[in-house]
């Protein structure tokens, strides 16, 4: 589990979640892009949260472990969301030229 701070919050999440939110905000980032996605966490009142992050080129983000014996909730779907938009924009799907119709037999 990670503590993941965002602006004057902390919240506690699975790691998995935790660590592809990091990547996802620095793909984000590096192709000056903006996105959101909502995950859900533990809160500094010990309550599960949905919590959606607007991820820029400007946001300050921070993960750190954490030492805890609560079970973070899952972020499956949102955690291979942030996977498979990471993985196009840093490597976008390479292009395939135009054939001429004329060329065609």
């Amino acid at each position: 589990m990670k503590h993941v701070t965002y602006g004057d919050k902390s919240l506690l999440m699975d790691d998995d979640a935790a660590d592809w939110l990091m990547e996802y905000a620095r793909a984000l980032g590096s192709a000056h892009l903006t996105d959101t996605v909502t995950l859900r966490a533990i809160g500094v009142d010990g309550n599960e949260v949905s919590a959606t992050f607007l991820l820029n080129s400007g946001i300050e983000l921070m993960t750190e472990t954490a030492n805890t014996r609560a079970e973070a909730p899952r972020n499956d779907e949102v955690f291979g969301y942030m996977q498979e938009r990471a993985r196009v924009i840093l490597t976008p799907p390479q292009g395939q030229p135009v054939l001429d119709p004329t060329e065609i037999q």
